[in-house]
């Protein structure tokens, strides 16, 4: 496919949207496209900002969407790599590479096509696309898609890049936080670096990377496609003290209070229905690690312990927020903030996941830091946070993040794959609109393409066979041109280790495995019960079998090699990290 700029068809999309005649033709050559600047989080759940019900302060990330266009119902992938290939790519994470995260890939799954563990050469990335249509393509932080000089950022049209290949590390110091890595590797464009070994923190840094980029050549006229990507908020949990003793005493009161808290404050804003109520069990099994607690059960000392915590967490979100602010003065200053789209998400629901608490796991952590356990601490969590300490919060408080959703990362409940979407463009966009939409991370590629002009169809690039975006532009519903994304007849089919689920218009045919739940086909009208009370599957069994077939044939068309009966996430995590196979 030979790349075609489309720019004149941008502006018409502009000036449709305000009130000044059309650009003239002659114009619109000189007409500078819009930058556009993804903000990723990781791990960060549904009702972790201001703007969606959160205690967490987060001024920065709020102003995005009372000056643009807020989701309450958009949907990803509900583990890291999965939805990252597909934002990358706008193609099905199953033919990109990325059929499974590799850390939790099933025996049978390793060595099929689609389940390479990186993003593969049957796709092209959007920072390719980006490139090759006269863009800067900028990327900092975690990029999880492969570390190869093949796969790096570097190799996929980033020309300025500064990327943590693995799954996530520590936040102050170069070392791994999962004993599935011997090591942390971080690449600067084509060479591997090390860090910094003072004055380190990942989300300041990562901040100051892109900010560098982005001055480098800010003179030219040309824009930018900057990909900026947190560990944030990824375990281990970590923040400079200031941030994290900002909360004290805010979670005393337990995660049951505050789920409660967030959701009255989520109705008060119209983003849940009156209706909506809470799932208070959380949890299909008495897995612990997706067991909400009791919290009125817990001795004084395990409170206190929890309390903080949760601080340390809401500590990195504000962090986080804090730096987003650096950027957007950066902008201001060098007077591309209006002319920049940006768009900030979460790659899936909350983690409750405690790794040190595995079997054989807990050894590894104490050999690579001071304070993990409740014990280490001996009563004094001013520690929590800090270098030298690992902390993450379990089910309780992941329930929390995740309100009003249902269950946690790799569920395909809503708890997992129901995230934040903000985007900002005051060029074009309404501002403090909300919009219970249904939209997918597929459909983000296809859009930054429309708005930057860029020809995004076919399944040829530069003579080569690819496999075509499969997304939607998003472009025509932000703009109010359209009133949905979607068509109220197509189905949107999605899978993640054994997890499973299909879309039609406001409903939504989901299944996990007995591992952690059901094992049997749910139906939810998920623009009204965002927690998945209510199922739907006995008064609607034409419905269901129509989304089975449905299901059926997305299987088909993206290659999905399903995981055994008796496949179990956390079993396989670990067995994954002691073979070696999770990287």
């Amino acid at each position: 496919m030979k790349l075609k700029l489309i720019v004149p068809s941008l502006a018409f999309i502009l000036s449709a949207c305000s009130s000044e005649a059309p650009l003239e033709s002659s114009s619109v050559k000189e007409e500078k496209r819009p930058n556009i600047l993804i903000l990723l989080a990781d791990d960060m759940g549904y009702g972790d900002i201001g703007v969606y019900g959160s205690e967490i302060q987060t001024p920065n990330i709020d102003s995005l969407a009372k000056g643009g266009v807020q989701y309450t119902n958009f949907h990803v992938g509900a583990a890291c790599s999965p939805t990252r290939t597909m934002l990358m790519t706008g193609v099905d994470n199953h033919r990109a590479g990325l059929g499974n995260m590799t850390e939790i890939q099933a025996d049978n799954q390793f060595g099929k096509p689609g389940y390479e563990g990186y993003l593969n050469d049957s796709v092209v990335s959007v920072a390719t696309r980006m490139k090759d249509g006269g863009y800067h393509t900028y990327m900092v932080g975690k990029w999880h898609l492969g570390h190869s000089d093949k796969t790096i950022p570097n190799a996929k049209g980033f020309e300025r890049s500064f990327a943590l290949m693995e799954s996530g590390a520590d936040n102050w110091i170069e070392q791994p936080y999962a004993p599935m890595y011997e090591a942390v590797h971080y690449y600067e464009d084509d060479k591997q670096v090390s860090l910094p070994t003072e004055n380190y923190f990942s989300s300041n840094y990562y901040t100051d990377k892109m900010m560098n980029y982005i001055d480098s050549n800010k003179d030219d006229g040309k824009p930018f496609f900057a990909y900026l990507t947190y560990q944030a908020v990824h375990y281990p949990h970590q923040a400079p003290k200031e941030y994290i003793d900002k909360y004290n005493g805010v979670y005393d009161s337990g995660w049951e209070k505050l789920r409660e808290a967030r959701l009255n404050k989520q109705k008060d804003m119209g983003i849940v229905s009156k209706d909506v109520i809470l799932n208070l069990d959380n949890a299909a099994t008495s897995e612990a690690d997706w067991k909400m607690p009791d919290w009125d059960a817990l001795s004084s000392e395990e409170k206190k312990f929890n309390a903080r915590r949760m601080q340390t967490y809401a500590g990195m979100v504000d962090n986080m927020d804090h730096n987003i602010g650096r950027i957007f003065d950066y902008l201001k200053e060098i007077g591309e903030f209006d002319n920049t789209l940006i768009i900030f998400l979460s790659d899936n629901g909350a983690d409750p996941n405690q790794l040190p608490s595995k079997e054989g796991f807990g050894t590894w952590y104490k050999g690579k830091y001071d304070y993990v356990f409740m014990d280490d601490y001996k009563g004094d969590y001013s520690k929590m946070g800090q270098n030298g300490s690992f902390a993450d919060y379990g089910p309780g408080w992941g329930a929390l993040a995740n309100t009003p959703g249902s269950f946690y990362k790799t569920f395909s409940s809503e708890g997992g794959i129901r995230v934040p979407f903000i985007t900002w463009y005051p060029k074009a966009l309404a501002k403090g609109k909300i919009t219970n939409e249904f939209a997918f991370v597929k459909d983000i590629v296809p859009t930054l393409l429309e708005v930057a002009g860029i020809e995004s169809s076919g399944s040829t690039y530069n003579k080569k066979e690819v496999y075509p975006i499969t997304g939607t532009s998003m472009w025509s519903s932000l703009t109010g041109k359209t009133a949905s994304v979607h068509s109220a007849d197509e189905m949107i089919g999605y899978e993640l280790a054994g997890s499973s689920a299909i879309f039609q218009g406001n409903y939504k045919l989901v299944i996990n495995p007995k591992t952690k739940g059901l094992g049997e086909w749910e139906l939810y009208d998920i623009s009204s019960d965002p927690s998945e009370m209510h199922n739907l599957a006995s008064k609607m069994p034409d419905l269901v079998a129509k989304l089975k077939e449905g299901y059926k044939q997305y299987e088909i068309d993206n290659g999905v090699v399903p995981v055994p009966a008796d496949y179990d996430v956390l079993k396989q995590l670990v067995k994954n990290a002691k073979s070696g196979r999770s990287h």
